[in-house]
């Protein structure tokens, strides 16, 4: 893991209610870094922490429900 990572914003209010993929292509194009992916509201997650990685929840719209952030 990089320490280039930990550098940089942690949440992107401004992505809700945008397109998964779109939000999702924001968040690697200002840290290429970061493991950025959609995943649908209700699918069952780990617990973990990790620096490098960014949840975009969506709906069946594909529109983001929650604010990205790392973790």
């Amino acid at each position: 893991m990089q320490s280039s990572t930990l550098h940089g914003k942690t949440s992107w209010p401004e992505l809700v209610g945008k397109k998964g993929e779109a939000a999702m292509a924001s968040i690697k194009s200002e840290n290429p870094n970061l493991n950025a992916f959609t995943i649908k509201e209700g699918t069952p997650v780990t617990r973990d922490y990790r620096v490098d990685r960014v949840r975009v929840w969506v709906d069946d719209s594909d529109l983001v429900t929650r604010v990205p952030t790392v973790g």
